[in-house]
């Protein structure tokens, strides 16, 4: 039995333009939420995610309907990523986007519930916030896969297709990731459930 992203390319491939409205209604706010954190510009996200969508479009009378659908969504948009970072300079992949979106927030959101400060539990925003400021300091790799898993909401094996990656190297990042964001996130107070660390 087909799942949602399926039927709606199956139905893109006979034709039927109304079922690609849905899939951008599905699809666009995530991917822009995927761009924005890996780019930081906002229109420049939003474009990305367009040209993710229409090459999606383009190329849906190869897709097979086997419920792989956004792993191959997500490989799309970071082989764009890719290209448009070699073009792009360093200053301008690190300016700022103005404009944040609730529905983006959610993944983080959800790990803000396993930190706290010393005296209460952090505010949702306020530690989205912050996390955001500091994947702009984690390796590129690392930010991926630390985006995809919890922003995007992609098990393991899907971001390792994505990012060409075995599960082991997967692990490897997404520990990584964590690690050096409770590093940052320590000398402000502010520790994990399972950071033993004292707090800076």
């Amino acid at each position: 039995m087909h799942d949602e992203n399926d039927n709606l390319m199956i139905r893109i491939q006979t034709g039927d333009n109304l079922a690609f409205d849905e899939l951008v209604a599905l699809h666009q706010r995530p991917l822009i939420g995927y761009f924005v954190r890996n780019t930081r510009d906002w229109q420049l996200a939003e474009d990305l995610s367009q040209e993710t969508l229409l090459r999606v479009y383009n190329q849906a009378w190869d897709y097979l309907p086997v419920g792989r659908f956004k792993p191959w969504m997500y490989r799309v948009a970071r082989n764009l990523l890719i290209d448009n970072v070699r073009k792009r300079s360093h200053d301008a992949l690190i300016r700022a986007y103005q404009t944040r979106n609730e529905e983006n927030d959610t993944g983080l959101s959800r790990i803000a519930g396993e930190f706290a400060t010393p005296e209460e539990k952090l505010n949702d925003q306020e530690f989205c916030e912050i996390v955001d400021q500091m994947l702009e300091e984690i390796p590129e790799e690392q930010r991926q896969t630390f985006v995809l898993h919890h922003y995007v909401g992609l098990n393991l094996a899907e971001v390792a297709e994505i990012m060409d990656a075995n599960a082991a190297t997967t692990k490897s990042r997404l520990r990584l990731a964590r690690e050096k964001l409770q590093d940052k996130l320590r000398p402000l107070g502010i520790k994990s459930a399972t950071d033993t660390s004292a707090v800076g």
